[in-house]
């Protein structure tokens, strides 16, 4: 997969480029002194992320497009430590440049094969996970820009009704999608792999497998930055020279079993997604 450094994949609460991130909560991590959530805090279960779970919950009924991990067993699995390895030439990056295109600050004009509609996925699963979602004005132009039209018309009413002033209330944002003044809303999703279900000359279906970043970064929030891991299934069309959306389905996992990493403060999160931009993302 080749990588590229691009405006308008950032997350600032869609901050100076428009910032497209990622979206998804499995885990927050404890406190282990008052005054900031973050510092030295390990991962575990918190009871404050459960009613933004159940929130989002709501959106994803509404529009199949956001999906924030309901909490789980910590204990790992089981899993055979042996067996036949798993084959790299599917998903191995091909080495094609990223498209040189975009429509609504979105990478477009992919090309018409399996490969391009793997890296149509992944950027569209990157918009769709981004704060720019909670903004109507900017998640509109996302929407018409990455689905297909019969498609989009059917998901705007929905989605603003799912986005409404109260849903972005509980996640502490104003009716615009911003955060409070000195923290950072954090929305990112961030594509591990890609892989190709189906594929004809008039549609594909896509299976995006990513980790995401969702919570509020802020000395005062209840809500620390976590991360979740969910594959992202999107049903292409190919439609006006370029992959569009037609559907698209979430499932958790594979989550991979939690490190032992020490959590960054709060000043830290928020000033790594000020500095680290997103990606374009290409096979």
């Amino acid at each position: 997969m080749s990588l590229g450094d691009e405006p308008g994949y950032g997350d600032a609460a869609r901050g100076e480029d428009g910032g497209y991130g990622g979206s998804g909560q499995t885990r927050t991590r404890l406190p282990d002194r008052p005054g900031d959530v973050y510092g030295g805090a390990r991962r575990g279960r918190g009871s404050s992320s459960r009613s933004l779970i159940t929130v989002v919950g709501v959106v994803v009924l509404l529009i199949a497009a956001i999906a924030f991990a309901n909490r789980g067993d910590d204990s790992p699995s089981s899993g055979a430590t042996g067996g036949d390895k798993a084959k790299t030439s599917p998903t191995a990056a091909s080495g094609d440049h990223p498209v040189d295109t975009r429509s609504a600050g979105i990478p477009s004009g992919f090309p018409h094969t399996g490969e391009g509609a793997q890296s149509a996925a992944a950027n569209y699963a990157v918009a769709l996970g981004s704060t720019a979602m909670f903004n109507t004005a900017t998640r509109h132009n996302i929407v018409n820009a990455i689905y297909t039209s019969p498609a989009a018309e059917q998901l705007q009413s929905p989605m603003d009704q799912a986005y409404s002033t109260d849903f972005l209330g509980k996640l502490g944002l104003d009716a615009d999608g911003n955060p409070p003044k000195g923290s950072t809303f954090v929305s990112r999703t961030i594509p591990v792999g890609t892989k190709t279900e189906q594929y004809g000359g008039a549609g594909a279906k896509v299976s995006v497998w990513y980790m995401g970043l969702i919570g509020m970064s802020g000395q005062t929030s209840t809500d620390p930055v976590s991360s979740t891991w969910k594959t992202w299934t999107f049903e292409l069309q190919w439609d006006n020279n370029d992959w569009k959306i037609v559907t698209d389905s979430q499932k958790d996992g594979p989550a991979p079993v939690p490190g032992d990493d020490k959590a960054a403060t709060s000043d830290e999160i928020s000033k790594a997604i000020e500095e680290y931009g997103g990606f374009t993302y290409a096979r």
